[in-house]
């Protein structure tokens, strides 16, 4: 086992599902993907406020993405119920998961048994089980409150967003959940993104202890940069942008960045430019900080929608990890 490379993932939503989809049948590695809590949306958000319990969604995600039987577990996982009952609109999994918490007696230990339900191949962490809640402060000095009103801006123009924090509950503390700290020690790769750099990303490292552990820990840091901008939140964004950012809340420089060359059709860009989204630029040069920018074509248009592809990120990341 000596020779078996230990990789924590850091990150959040459909962004560290595909990162984890890629890396899941890598060989000679141990994956801990650590998750953040802060959704506020959807069915998740719906049993955060209704039943107090902390976010399943992103868990659930990272949990189907680590399973051999993934594809199976999806259709009947994320199947959503219908009709006009207080089921309506939430899926199998995020209830499954809310039972095994409580019936474990902690969220952590609901995590734990829905993973061995499913035989996942690694570990899957709260980055906190403290509930909290995301906020952001523009540059207007308005605030959005809530991981959901964040992700999904309101009309055609929105201020950038200048500050983001944690807001606990109940006049409670949130810390970073101390097994997270531990795999991190351990690490011989972090992995960060990629993801939606406010919501998904950087909440991480807003819970006291996990940059900490991060900027203490000698296992290189690897950032996989977004394949498109989104409103909002990087409107304009370049690579330079996104390093420098990340960098910002984690405080220590990443030691490789891999960053998309791949192109898309102008009739799929044209359809995201509607969205306010761009592809994003690469304005950095290998040695960049003393940083090894590696730059590869990672897309997948399958669909129409611009995605890394499991595969071309997997042998990209392979490269870089070995």
């Amino acid at each position: 086992m000596s020779n078996v490379k230990k990789i924590v993932t850091i990150g959040g939503g459909t962004g560290q599902f595909n990162l984890l989809s890629a890396l899941r049948d890598t060989k000679g590695i141990v994956i801990s993907a650590v998750v953040s809590m802060v959704d506020s949306g959807g069915s998740t958000g719906r049993l955060r406020d209704e039943l107090g319990v902390l976010p399943p969604g992103d868990i659930l995600k990272c949990i189907l993405a680590l399973s051999p039987n993934r594809e199976s577990a999806r259709k009947i996982l994320l199947k959503r119920f219908n009709g006009p009952s207080r089921l309506g609109g939430h899926n199998a999994g995020n209830l499954l998961l809310t039972i095994l918490s409580q019936y474990g007696g902690s969220f952590s230990e609901g995590v734990k048994a829905l993973g061995e339900v499913l035989e996942i191949k690694g570990t899957v962490l709260p980055v906190t089980v403290h509930k909290a809640t995301l906020v952001a402060q523009l540059t207007d000095g308005s605030f959005l409150y809530g991981e959901a009103a964040i992700d999904v801006p309101r009309g055609d123009q929105r201020e950038k967003i200048k500050k983001t924090y944690l807001v606990p509950h109940r006049n409670g503390a949130v810390n970073v959940y101390p097994p997270v700290v531990k795999k991190i020690k351990e690490a011989n790769n972090i992995i960060i993104g990629p993801g939606d750099l406010y919501t998904s990303i950087t909440p991480n490292f807003l819970v006291p202890g996990v940059a900490e552990a991060v900027q203490k820990s000698k296992a290189k840091l690897i950032y996989v940069i977004n394949i498109m901008t989104k409103f909002g939140e990087t409107d304009n964004f370049k690579a330079k942008d996104f390093i420098l950012k990340a960098e910002k809340f984690i405080g220590r420089k990443f030691d490789e960045v891999l960053v998309n060359s791949g192109k898309a059709p102008k009739s799929i860009l044209n359809k995201y430019k509607k969205q306010k989204a761009k592809l994003v630029k690469i304005d950095v040069k290998n040695g960049y900080g003393g940083r090894e920018i590696i730059k590869k074509d990672l897309m997948d248009i399958t669909g129409g929608i611009i995605r890394h592809h499991p595969e071309k990120l997997k042998k990209a990341l392979e490269e870089i990890i070995k």
